[in-house]
Parts: C-alpha cells; structure tokens; sequence
C-alpha cells in the first residue's frame, strides 16, 4: 500500500480540479467529495469570518479525524490564526496545506517540511520570489492568486496578470514540480464561460484550476482534455514517425522532429489515447 505521504502529493500533482469549501460550512464538506472533484480544499482563510475561525478549525479537524481527506487552506503565517492553524497537521486525513500569500522563507518552509503544500501566490512578493518557492522541498503545486494578486498590484489587466501567469508555468517546470493551477473564475453559473478561462488556462501551460463551485467541475476537466482537433493531428504525427523509421517525415506541411512528437504523445497520454494509435 502507498505511504499516506506518497499518496497525497501524488494526488495533488496529478489533479485537475480543485473545489473550495467554506470551512465553517461542515454540512457541505461529504456533499463536496461526492462532487466528483480530484481535490477538496476546505477553506479556513477569506472564506470565514474572524468571529468564526475557531468554530471552523475545530469543524474541519472533526472532519478529518473522522475519516474525511481533503487540503486545508490555512491563515497566513501574518495572521494570529497561523499558528492553531498548523495543529491540524496532526489530523489523519490531512492531504496537505494551501499556504495563502506564500512567499520564500522560514514560514513557507516550516509548513512544507509538515505536510505537501501548495503555495498561494497572490502578492507582488511572492511573484519576485517565485523561483525560490517552487523550489522549496515539500511544495508539489504552485497556484495563482489572480483576485489578490491584483488588489496587491493595483491593476485590472488581464495581460499583466497573463504575463506573471508565465512566471509559475517557467518557476514549475525549471524546479521539477507539477503544472501550476490557475486562479477562480468568480463566474460559475455559466459553463462556457469556466470552460473558456481553463482552456486559456490550458495554453498557457497551467495544469489544473481552482472552483468555488461544483458547477465549474464538469468545464474544467472538458477544458483541460485535449481537443478532437489536438487528438487527430496528435494521432497522425504519431502515426507519421513510426513510418518513417527514423527519416524525415511531414504532416500538414511541417516537419515533424522530436520535440512535435514528444508533444503528440503527451497529448495523446492526457486523452488517454497512447495506447489506440
């Protein structure tokens, strides 16, 4: 059997949909596993009040003593929370912790070396030290906090944030960790429009994406499934190098080298579909 360690960064590396759950809302949490997402994170940080924090931790440590696993979104290590926050550690069914405005230092450290993190970048900070998060031993995801990250920096543009966007995907893949998970889309009573946002998601190289609604679920893993266009010039790529032998080989006009067919296989291995060509 998989050590419980082992099994939960697996799973956080892997997983393409990531649920928020209010923490003081413990009636939702089994209705949120039962949702069909890969992950639950249960929500102690802007989900709940500071009236309520207590009642909420002691509601989510109830609930994952008790056989529940899901990642717990704790306080920042700036709050006064922080630190009973982290008792949860203790608790079984625990996957991991969201570190909100994560940043690079002793904080983030302490917390990686109790359980598999996933680091929160929503900070002008955390941007400028993006590098050195990702390669903190213990963090298995980036994630990108797109809400706060453009109150910090005072801006409304979407290219700006695409921009940073690329800084994860680079700080990820030049540190050997899972593809960064895309920010909320507040959006969730329109499928197109959660789709669309994870498919942009998508090219540029994130790997999953955070919902704050069951209803975002289905769009997303649709979103982040290659196309029956990607699929159909994956498969003939493919096709076209096993032919060939080793020559020089053309689809559509291109020529096809190692790089395009590690690029077919990849995406014929996120359908599913490496082994039917």
């Amino acid at each position: 059997m998989m050590p419980d360690s082992v099994f939960a960064q697996e799973r956080i590396s892997t997983a393409r949909t990531f649920l928020f759950v209010p923490g003081d809302r413990p009636e939702r949490f089994d209705k949120a596993v039962s949702s069909g997402a890969d992950i639950v994170i249960l929500d102690l940080e802007d989900a709940v009040a500071p009236s309520a924090k207590q009642a909420a931790r002691e509601a989510v440590g109830s609930w994952l003593s008790g056989g529940g696993r899901a990642l717990v979104r704790i306080n920042s290590a700036a709050t006064q929370w922080f630190e009973e926050d982290l008792q949860l550690a203790n608790e079984h069914g625990l996957l991991g912790f969201m570190l909100p405005k994560a940043e690079a230092g002793a904080a983030l450290t302490r917390v990686a070396l109790m359980k598999p993190v996933i680091a929160l970048i929503e900070s002008a900070t955390g941007v400028a030290t993006v590098q050195a998060i990702a390669g903190v031993e213990g963090v298995q995801r980036l994630a990108f906090g797109t809400i706060d990250l453009a109150l910090d920096l005072g801006t409304s543009c979407d290219d700006v944030l695409a921009g940073i966007g690329i800084q994860l995907v680079v700080a990820s893949r030049a540190s050997g960790i899972a593809s960064p998970i895309d920010g909320v889309t507040v959006n969730f009573r329109e499928p197109g429009f959660t789709e669309d946002a994870a498919r942009n998601a998508r090219k540029r190289g994130f790997g999953a994406k955070l919902c704050i609604h069951p209803a975002q679920l289905q769009p997303v893993r649709q979103a982040f499934l290659p196309t029956p266009e990607e699929l159909d010039w994956a498969r003939r790529v493919v096709d076209a190098d096993r032919a060939s032998n080793g020559a020089a080989a053309a689809v559509d006009g291109q020529m096809i080298d190692a790089p395009l067919v590690a690029r077919a296989r990849r995406t014929l291995a996120d359908a599913g579909a490496i082994g039917a060509v």
